[in-house]
């Protein structure tokens, strides 16, 4: 390979030289303007050394640039490697800001979330607030009603005893029990009924018959006539006094079962015998006490063979015969 280098180079210097003579020759004949001039003109004395010259300025130019490029190589490349430094700064930037873009939008979103959730807190705050002053008015109106109810319970204690058996925020349970009028009605039992109010100033009362025998009562109006309605029951429960306290004595006694709408004393003797007394208006002073029928297992019994002694018996009275009887 080095035998083959050395001799291409050598002949690459002969090569030049001939195309260097060339060129002088060519130059010369440029200049000349007729043939003689070649014969008179005298021999150039080293032809070649101005087209040598010039190449060697044209390889020193070469070189010179050659280095200058090198130069403006590595300071391009020193460019390119602060460019790219810069650029993956930027890149690292941008991604640091796309972040920061998205954490501002997720905190704006919750941001309006929790606007939103206040906007309804408050929305149900002021709910509130309304649906509180609206139970304080209420609670001041019941408790003006309640203030109301308890002076008319102590208006009516004058006619009748009275005990409150419980009070809530919009009823009122009392049991009634009429003063001694005499040696029956002070015998009564005590009346128990419940008042019930509504913030509009009315009422309604339930009476409940229990083993006091009154009919049930339930009435309603303004509140104002409450005390009335109260003196109203209370004088139709003294009124039949003295039949109600000797029905309610013979409960203890008998198995009787009172039914006040139909005013019938049922009588149970025994598990097959039962006896049915109607009781009339007015009793026992205007009206009286009559057996209607007696079945004894199912079948009816003749009444003429139910003779009492006396013609006109009291329910008490009835009770005994019908007990010591042995046709029933």
């Amino acid at each position: 390979m080095v035998p083959y280098l050395s001799e291409s180079r050598s002949k690459q210097k002969i090569l030049g030289r001939q195309l260097f003579v060339l060129d002088d020759m060519m130059q010369l004949l440029e200049r000349l303007e007729t043939t003689d001039q070649l014969f008179n003109e005298p021999c150039p004395p080293n032809p070649g050394n101005e087209a040598h010259s010039r190449w060697k300025v044209l390889k020193s130019e070469y070189k010179e640039g050659v280095q200058e490029v090198e130069a403006l190589i590595s300071t391009l490349r020193d460019m390119m490697d602060k460019l790219h430094h810069k650029r993956d700064r930027l890149t690292n930037l941008v991604t640091a800001l796309e972040n920061k873009k998205d954490l501002s939008r997720q905190m704006g979103e919750s941001l309006q979330t929790a606007y939103n959730a206040l906007r309804v807190c408050e929305g149900q705050l002021a709910q509130l607030r309304a649906e509180t002053d609206a139970t304080l008015d209420r609670s001041a109106d019941w408790q003006h009603l309640r203030d109301a109810l308890q002076g008319y319970v102590e208006e009516t204690q004058g006619v009748m005893q009275c005990r409150l058996l419980s009070v809530g925020s919009s009823e009122l349970c009392v049991e009634l029990r009429p003063r001694s009028c005499g040696s029956t009605s002070g015998q009564l039992e005590p009346l128990r009924l419940t008042v019930t109010w509504s913030p509009d100033d009315h009422f309604h009362l339930q009476v409940y018959q229990g083993t006091a025998g009154l009919l049930e009562v339930s009435m309603k109006g303004c509140l104002s006539h409450l005390s009335a309605a109260l003196l109203e029951v209370m004088q139709c429960y003294t009124s039949q006094g003295e039949m109600l306290a000797e029905i309610q004595a013979l409960h203890s006694r008998f198995a009787i079962d009172w039914r006040p709408g139909q005013r019938l004393l049922v009588f149970l003797k025994t598990a097959s015998s039962v006896c049915n007394l109607r009781v009339e208006e007015g009793y026992p002073s205007r009206g009286t006490a009559t057996l209607i029928s007696v079945r004894r297992d199912g079948e009816l019994v003749d009444n003429a063979v139910l003779q009492p002694p006396q013609k006109t018996l009291s329910l008490t009275e009835w009770l005994e015969f019908l007990s010591s009887s042995l046709n029933v």
